[in-house]
């Protein structure tokens, strides 16, 4: 383990590798034989696990319900939204033919060529047409409305350049799918499903976000109005967290979805969309971790704290043994995961080198003369802090330990971006800036050329007009006309 940390490059020399390395040496995830998916291993699961429970939690206490709906989705159902197949449609994979034959030539297998299927089948990189065209025959009259349906699911999207987590062919998320009587209605669950999101990367992931509404250019595919959360990772570049679509009636019109309302009127029927997916690992790394490995929030930890027994022989181990298993005790009672590690093929320097490479919250260890003194060490990953402590009430200590260190970790990710973000007016000043990283706020005169000609020559794009914009008279860096807001600009994953 001590090697493999050697081999962890750090983020100065090479921001992009270290992330590739760290998700790797952490028993996150690997490459798999298939080009450009990933094998999420079971400590990166865990993690996921964690973050789909709580989500799940929090949806459904605002009335949601899970469903599942179909990975294939007819060709057809893609032609019925013009724009949304427009912003898919390169990014399709493609099911033409239903069965395989063994090669006449004796070379394995061949697809049958008396096999096409009459229409061909899109495998899943999103649920709107496949969803609208199910809630037709859900909903006749406002009684059946809203309909508030959640869906864990994968999702494939053809990707040529792929990284683990943040950009991979195939991808596991939840998506929402709402459909609501009024167009009031509709804007006000994307808003809240906005704050879930928000609530939820701040609370958990520890994560600050800005809360803003996408360009038009930046839009999904099919929507009217585009919330999103935007982070910041360390090395200055943005990453959209989750995103909340108003799609108003474009797909209920696609999809001729109906519905009698209380005057006895027929209308179409207003719609939401939104979604986070695996890329909050992505995230979750980037925005905490250090050279040393992973810092992991205490909420989203596979367990966040491990004891290490130190020993010389089997005599002093069954004492150790005998005083953790009332600790252990002691912290499960406070709904604190723990991990006793007394495991005897592996040194204590090991474990404590692979713990704080897996970003253990906090890791106890006990040796002989902490059992004769009735003491214990606790050390913290995200300091990388030790200090010895009583046993007694220690369990109670831990409990409020991981309380701060997960406030810890959020203070530390928003002071770095309360530093690494700056107001900008020239474009002379924008240019030297974002060679620099962070949130650029720029003025802009809110149209889609000047967006294009900023993105073209400097990579940057806008991430969102923040919510609580204040109005503030300007002039666009670029063209030279009026602004009335500024924008938050950076290069993005």
């Amino acid at each position: 383990m001590a090697n493999e940390l050697k081999e962890l490059t750090s983020r100065a020399e090479n921001y992009s590798q270290w992330y590739n390395d760290l998700v790797i040496k952490a028993d996150l995830a690997e490459n798999s034989a298939v080009r450009g998916c990933m094998v999420i291993k079971p400590y990166g699961y865990a993690i996921w696990e964690k973050i789909q429970r709580q989500l799940d939690d929090m949806f459904k206490e605002t009335g949601h319900v899970n469903a599942y709906f179909p990975l294939f989705i007819p060709k057809s159902f893609f032609s019925k939204e013009a724009s949304h197949v427009e912003g898919f449609a390169k990014e399709c994979a493609v099911v033409t033919h239903y069965r395989l034959k063994n090669d006449p030539n004796g070379k394995g297998v061949v697809v049958d060529p008396e096999a096409k299927l009459e229409e061909e089948l899109i495998v899943r990189p999103t649920s709107e047409t496949i969803i609208w065209n199910t809630y037709k025959g859900w909903i006749q009259s406002y009684r059946d409305l809203p309909i508030l349906c959640n869906q864990w699911a994968n999702v494939v999207r053809w990707e040529m350049r792929t990284r683990l987590f943040l950009r991979t062919a195939e991808f596991l998320w939840q998506e929402g799918h709402t459909a609501h009587a009024t167009k009031e209605e509709a804007e006000a669950e994307t808003r809240k499903m906005l704050n879930v999101y928000a609530d939820f990367a701040e609370n958990f992931l520890a994560l600050p976000v800005i809360k803003g509404v996408k360009t038009a250019s930046e839009r999904f595919a099919g929507a009217l109005e585009t919330c999103c959360i935007e982070a910041l990772m360390q090395d200055g570049k943005a990453l959209q967290a989750g995103t909340s679509h108003f799609l108003g009636q474009n797909f209920a019109k696609a999809f001729d979805v109906q519905f009698l309302d209380q005057e006895g009127k027929r209308d179409y029927v207003w719609a939401t969309s939104w979604g986070v997916s695996t890329r909050l690992m992505g995230a979750l790394i980037m925005a905490h971790s250090d050279d040393n490995g992973l810092v992991l929030p205490p909420k989203l930890a596979p367990f966040q704290v491990v004891i290490v027994p130190i020993y010389k022989d089997a005599t002093g181990l069954a004492a150790i043994n005998a005083k953790v298993e009332a600790i252990v005790k002691e912290l499960k009672n406070l709904d604190v995961s723990v991990k006793y590690d007394n495991s005897e093929n592996k040194k204590p320097g090991w474990k404590f080198a692979e713990y704080e490479l897996k970003g253990v919250p906090v890791r106890l260890a006990m040796g002989a003369r902490d059992l004769e003194n009735g003491t214990i060490e606790v050390a913290r990953r995200d300091t990388l802090t030790k200090e010895t402590l009583p046993v007694a009430n220690i369990a109670a200590h831990i409990k409020n330990l991981l309380d701060e260190i997960q406030k810890n970790i959020y203070q530390k990710a928003l002071d770095f971006r309360t530093k690494s973000t700056i107001k900008v007016d020239t474009y002379a000043d924008f240019k030297q800036k974002i060679e620099e990283g962070g949130f650029l706020l720029a003025p802009w005169d809110g149209t889609p050329e000047t967006e294009a000609q900023i993105k073209e020559e400097t990579k940057a794009t806008i991430r969102c007009i923040p919510l609580d914009n204040p109005q503030e008279a300007g002039v666009d860096m670029l063209s030279g006309k009026p602004s009335t807001q500024r924008v938050v600009f950076a290069r993005s994953y």
